[in-house]
């Protein structure tokens, strides 16, 4: 039997936004990261889609208490995918892994209406600048889909749930990564 971990490739690679047990990195090969909008969720958020010759970088968990069924719940916006062949890790054992994506036709490509937190993608930069570096970051901005659709600068008052305090090296990284890929900014 192996344990059950999940691949985060998001949010979940900040270990400051979570507790989750046995987290380390990992590589899911034959995914791309993408912005999305979906009616199961009130804003854009991050997903991702497949892509065979393409690679995701995250950290994979222990799923807790073995609980697929508590953690499909809180995952209730994405389906459960096996990745265990495709995920390259440091483990030392078998594991399950799986990664958790928006259901084919239960998303589309984000518009100017659907725009992107910053305090989201503050979180993100921050985990990945902490796992990764400056390559782990450069990564992340060059290999997501979907940068046509705007930032919205909610640093002074963050509506991301998990949204952290960046020192100024971390939201140097974030906004040359932003400028870099020509992203549209909104001021409120």
């Amino acid at each position: 039997m192996t344990d059950p971990f999940f691949f985060g490739y998001g949010s979940l690679v900040n270990r400051g936004t979570h507790d989750y047990a046995e987290a380390q990195t990992a590589r899911a090969t034959g995914w791309r990261r993408a912005w999305r909008k979906t009616p199961l969720r009130d804003r854009c958020f991050l997903t991702v889609v497949p892509a065979p010759d393409e690679y995701v970088e995250g950290l994979i968990a222990a799923v807790p208490g073995a609980d697929w069924a508590a953690l499909d719940a809180r995952e209730h916006a994405y389906a459960r995918h096996d990745v265990s062949h495709v995920t390259t890790h440091r483990a030392d054992r078998p594991l399950e892994v799986a990664i958790y994506a928006i259901p084919d036709g239960a998303h589309h490509d984000p518009g100017d209406d659907n725009p992107v937190l910053l305090s989201y993608i503050d979180v993100v930069v921050q985990g990945f600048l902490a796992e990764f570096g400056a390559e782990g970051v450069r990564h992340f901005f060059e290999t997501t889909e979907g940068w046509h659709v705007p930032v919205l600068d909610d640093r002074a008052a963050p509506i991301y749930a998990r949204a952290r305090v960046l020192d100024l090296a971390e939201r140097a990284a974030v906004d040359e990564g932003l400028a870099r890929i020509g992203a549209r900014i909104l001021r409120p």
